[in-house]
């Protein structure tokens, strides 16, 4: 009987072990690191245009319910106000998965394009490089898309301010790209995901499906940002690199999740 129980103790401790070893394991495969640590805004910085860094007009971007929130109730109109939220750090290969709701009713005085629109910035500049009165970050823009029954269209777009990305070989001037996504409609949680290789392919992806890929991402030469950025990129027009940021466009977003996953290069 002793050695019945004493071959238990054996297998229960091994079984224990094993369980342990695959939790850990678990973990490090899984790499998210958390940007947004759901209570503050600590290691990010507000841009509003019109405003200087660091200045959170109109408590725009706050925190609450543990969501980061976009809110206009201290605007009498919007004014072209568009603002960003940077991550203080830069990044160059990554996953980045932000979960996301289109909420409310537009503020007052933002234009119709920015209807249910918002948008994730990467390979952006840093929010001290941007002009006062700059509208948008020179950078590459996820936009975050809702539909209803005035608009409808595909989500996950990408738009280029004061930049060129290359498609199909071929580099693209035109100011947005529509994905292949669906519509997305009302007010549900959507998991936006975006995986970024450096200078080589960056890819959309929304509730698990692709639906946009592109390459080359780099500074427009005919961008009044152009000769400032490309001197603070060491001459080099191609992005290898930059800041990730959350856009105030005009319409409230929430966002429960902000997270990142370094790839290797």
């Amino acid at each position: 009987m002793k050695k019945v129980w004493s071959l238990l103790g054996v297998v229960t401790m091994t079984l224990l072990l094993v369980s342990c070893n695959q939790k850990k394991s678990s973990e490090i495969e899984d790499g998210w690191v958390q940007l947004f640590n759901g209570k503050d805004l600590a290691g990010w910085t507000v841009k509003i245009k019109g405003y200087d860094a660091g200045d959170n007009f109109g408590n725009t971007f706050r925190v609450e319910d543990g969501m980061i929130k976009v809110r206009y109730e201290q605007y009498d109109s919007l004014h072209n106000r568009f603002g960003h939220l940077f991550y203080n750090d830069e990044f160059s290969h990554y996953k980045l998965r932000v979960e996301y709701r289109i909420v409310g009713e537009q503020c007052p005085g933002a234009p119709g394009w920015a209807y249910k629109n918002s948008g994730i910035m990467i390979h952006g500049q840093t929010p001290e490089s941007m002009e006062k009165d700059q509208d948008f970050p020179t950078s590459i823009e996820v936009q975050l898309l809702g539909s209803d029954s005035l608009v409808q269209r595909t989500n996950l777009n990408v738009c280029t301010p004061g930049t060129n990305i290359v498609m199909n070989n071929q580099l693209i001037l035109d100011h947005c790209i529509n994905s292949s996504s669906k519509n997305f409609y009302g007010e549900e949680w959507i998991t936006a995901e975006v995986e970024v290789r450096g200078n080589d392919v960056i890819s959309h992806i929304v509730n698990g499906d692709t639906v946009l890929q592109y390459n080359q991402p780099q500074l427009d030469e005919r961008d009044a940002t152009y000769a400032k950025l490309i001197a603070l990129n060491g001459g080099d027009k191609m992005l290898s690199k930059g800041t990730i940021s959350l856009q105030s466009e005009g319409h409230p977003i929430d966002f429960r999740k902000v997270e990142i996953m370094p790839l290797k290069d």
